[in-house]
């Protein structure tokens, strides 16, 4: 069964090798260089300004998820899950966990990468709807973001 808290640092060795894991399967679509190669020191400074949930199951750290809110924008950053965990609940269950917890938030904004069809159907099965497409963003990225109002 998975379970969703709050990370702690010890949890950040292990969140490093899920996010790893995950975005290194966009290498060959993306330079994902940025995601696949954090240190522990960048997410020890990112955990300082934003929240992070893991998820968890039989003890193991099997995804991850960063956010933190502005203006009441919940903004959703680097979910990430194990490919041995993916299309088993993991991420839906990190997102909901995040709209329950970020009560401050009247909506709630995460971007994927715009060639990832399947990332793109999760956002869109969880009610969230396309807003913005970002061109040739950072690390020439082309992002397509979506947006979730309570």
């Amino acid at each position: 069964m998975i379970h969703i808290r709050p990370a702690i640092e010890a949890d950040f060795p292990a969140l490093l090798q899920v996010q790893q894991a995950a975005f290194g399967e966009y290498a060959g679509v993306y330079k994902v260089s940025g995601w696949t190669t954090e240190t522990l020191e960048s997410l020890k400074e990112d955990a300082r300004e934003k929240h992070i949930f893991v998820a968890e199951e039989g003890g193991a750290i099997v995804g991850s998820v960063r956010f933190w809110t502005v203006a009441g924008v919940c903004v959703i950053r680097l979910l990430s899950v194990s490919p041995a965990y993916q299309h088993h609940g993991v991420g839906k269950a990190l997102i909901c966990e995040i709209e329950r917890a970020a009560t401050d938030a009247h909506k709630f904004y995460a971007c994927t990468m715009l060639r990832t069809a399947k990332n793109i159907q999760f956002f869109m099965n969880l009610g969230y709807r396309a807003e913005t497409i970002l061109p040739d963003h950072y690390d020439h990225l082309d992002l397509m973001c979506f947006a979730k109002y309570r």
